[in-house]
């Protein structure tokens, strides 16, 4: 058959460790033998950003702006540990928050569920959609080391010169300090996108913060998000019979436990971060949710929402068979590729993309799967199978529908 051609290209974002030897595996048997894969390719690995002084991170968010779909490989957010094993010129940013700030837009997370692999939590039928917002907070911070005894302030210097000045803290001996910031224009973006989500997915919306302590800065979240729904969405709410409210993330923590999911839970930009991974894990796997970055101007950015599996890239190196889940990975090329395909009225391509992704569940329920999934699958004699041929596995089905 001849390969499916693509109009414009993807913005190809690749990444580090297991990821990315799965990333090159993906291509190599799911995409290149039936697309014609255009993609602009941007070198995200550490080593590279490293080199460009991580100029590369901020030339992929601005591809993204111009092709408007990009795919993303999960990348290092590097620590002491890192500047170390890599050498690196300084210990670099998030790639991740460098490209939601650009593009400031929102993160949806769900959970892939598929037959055989039953949540954690008993009574969730349906999955939960975790709304991230995408900008600022700690992965925007400044922060400094405090040698000792000192006066702490926050500082602000208004355009005419004038300021306003608050004492964070006397410090009478070495401590830190962080100093984090965020724009009513993105949270206005991240509550009107949440809003839209719910509408779109007639899905009930909760959105929790902790303005009982952050009296200033998380208020600010649970007021404009209360002022954009009564201005803007309330009676389309009541019209759609859905519901909105905000709850403090201590009580929404509680309260997710004991629903049936079904819902979107809008949380700010760390909250998110740790939630979205307990919700996906609790489904099953770290590696079994879906991750999309939607700006205000239609511009979308996939990718798999959890890390590089550094503990399988060791064994790679070393010569060792892993069996690293790589649906989440998949997912984020198919998603990307489906969005494409619908964006250039490329409906084979939106349809390759939906059939793999039936092909990838279809795999696992009929119990070929990694081992991350045999050990929690309800599914009897199940085949546990590496990297490489769990991925051969999904190409087979496939060629089978």
């Amino acid at each position: 058959m001849a390969k499916i051609q693509m109009k414009t290209p993807l913005v190809e974002m690749d990444g580090d460790e297991m990821t990315r030897i799965m990333w090159q595996m993906i291509k190599d048997e799911l995409l290149l033998p039936y697309i014609d894969l255009k993609t602009e390719y941007y070198d995200l690995g550490l080593e590279y950003r490293n080199q460009t002084d991580d100029q590369v991170t901020i030339d992929s968010a601005e591809a993204t702006k111009k092709y408007g779909v990009a795919v993303k490989c999960a990348t290092i957010t590097p620590n002491a540990a890192r500047m170390s094993e890599y050498d690196l010129k300084e210990m670099w940013k998030s790639p991740n928050g460098t490209i939601r700030a650009a593009l400031d837009g929102t993160v949806f997370r769900t959970p892939i569920q598929v037959k055989g692999i039953e949540p954690c939590v008993k009574n969730w039928e349906q999955p939960i959609t975790l709304a991230r917002h995408a900008y600022g907070d700690v992965y925007k911070n400044t922060e400094i080391k405090v040698p000792g005894p000192g006066k702490a302030e926050l500082v602000f210097t208004a355009e005419d010169g004038t300021e306003i000045r608050e004492v964070i803290h006397e410090f009478d001996g070495p401590g830190i300090l962080q100093g984090i910031h965020n724009m009513d224009r993105s949270i206005t973006s991240f509550a009107r996108a949440c809003f839209s989500y719910a509408l779109d997915t007639k899905q009930d919306l909760w959105f929790a913060t902790k303005d009982t302590i952050s009296k200033k800065y998380d208020h600010n979240f649970k007021d404009i998000f209360q002022e954009i729904y009564e201005k803007e969405y309330k009676e389309r709410f009541e019209a759609a019979g859905l519901e909105y409210f905000y709850t403090l993330i201590d009580d929404a923590v509680a309260r997710v436990m004991k629903t049936q999911g079904g819902f979107i839970w809008a949380c700010k930009n760390y909250d998110g971060d740790v939630m979205s991974d307990m919700v996906s894990s609790a489904c099953g796997s770290l590696a079994m949710m879906t991750s999309v970055l939607v700006s205000p101007d239609g511009v979308y950015e996939y990718e798999a929402a959890h890390g590089t599996v550094q503990r399988h890239y060791y064994k790679h190196l070393e010569g060792e068979e892993t069996s690293t889940n790589s649906v989440a990975t998949i997912f984020a090329w198919t998603g990307a590729l489906h969005k494409r395909g619908e964006l250039d009225e490329i409906p084979e391509l939106a349809e390759f993309a939906d059939k793999l992704e039936r092909a990838v569940l279809k795999t696992i329920e009929g119990g070929k799967m990694t081992k991350d999934l045999a050990l929690i699958t309800s599914l009897e004699s199940v085949t546990v199978l590496n990297t490489l041929n769990f991925i051969r596995a999904v190409r087979e089905t496939m060629e089978t529908m």
